[in-house]
């Protein structure tokens, strides 16, 4: 067995929601390969399905701004809680923010070039000030996406989570406003990979299979079945994966006893139209960036002690 660091251990804890101690013997039994260990664990039964390897750690501000059939979800980081509610922050996100809309830039690159929108200066000039002389905080535009056509957004608490909508619809803007917010609420609440089953790539679903298997051979109850009986079970199992983890199947969070595309077609239907569910852009305030160390490691390397 491989010799694993705390660093590693308190990772895969990060990861899957698993004890120390089970953390340790699946990167041990797995010679510290982070991915076999979480595959382990599920297979064990004690992960259920992998976290995100990094959770939200950075502060700052995801924000959403529609302007007529154009949108745009920005994120910008800042190094504390402090400096993302300031007014000096705010302001500046939002001027970003109308700036992407008004110049269409390419990249982040492109957008500190260009002069800030109801400004003089240029979003990277700007940015400098605002870090050096008045924040004196590291503050970084991480990223954004604008998008164009019938568009429906929904911002949560207060910027920690930010999702936009694009609706294909024969409909007003107007009146399909509020189908499109449920929809970006329910992503922000359930944060589902995938729009539709047709998104999730095949190879996604041959591994879950395997999983599935794994762990019938674990219990005791479906060891001993066939194993063209567990494989027709697993089939079965499948579907449950597409509602977890497609936004369109997964049941409303208004009314659980219809789908999230079940539900816009009702919606369409009484409105006289047609309502399509195009794509959707989730963004959650520092997700996947590095924040310094908690003691997380300390506790993990006294336990093993």
């Amino acid at each position: 067995m491989a010799k694993v660091s705390v660093a590693e251990i308190k990772d895969l804890m990060k990861s899957t929601g698993v004890g120390m101690m089970d953390c340790k013997k699946a990167l041990e039994a797995n010679d510290g390969d982070m991915d076999k260990a979480i595959e382990f664990l599920r297979e064990k039964g004690l992960a259920t399905q992998a976290k995100k390897s990094s959770r939200a750690a950075a502060e700052g501000i995801v924000t959403a701004v529609v302007n007529g059939n154009v949108g745009v979800l920005l994120e910008v980081n800042t190094e504390t809680d402090f400096a993302a509610n300031t007014d000096d922050i705010k302001n500046f996100v939002n001027g970003v923010a109308n700036t992407i809309i008004e110049k269409n830039p390419a990249d982040v690159e492109a957008l500190k070039a260009e002069t800030i929108s109801g400004g003089t200066s240029t979003v990277g000039d700007v940015l400098t000030e605002l870090a050096g002389m008045k924040i004196r905080e590291n503050i970084v535009i991480r990223r954004f996406v604008r998008m164009e056509g019938v568009l429906a957004s929904y911002i949560h608490n207060g910027g920690s989570i930010g999702v936009m909508v694009k609706l294909d619809t024969d409909l007003s803007a107007e009146q399909v406003a509020a189908i499109g917010k449920d929809v970006a609420m329910q992503s922000a609440a359930l944060n589902a990979p995938y729009l539709r089953r047709e998104d999730v790539p095949a190879e996604v679903i041959e591994k879950e299979k395997e999983i599935m298997m794994a762990q019938m051979a674990e219990d005791p109850k479906m060891a001993s079945k066939p194993e063209q009986v567990r494989a027709k079970i697993v089939e079965g199992k499948v579907g449950k994966y597409y509602t977890e983890n497609c936004l369109l199947e997964q049941a409303f969070v208004k009314d659980d006893k219809m789908n999230v595309k079940g539900y816009v077609d009702a919606e369409a239907k009484k409105l006289g139209g047609s309502i399509t569910v195009t794509d959707v852009i989730r963004y959650e305030r520092g997700e996947g960036v590095e924040k310094k160390e908690d003691n997380l490691a300390d506790e993990v390397a006294k336990m093993i002690k």
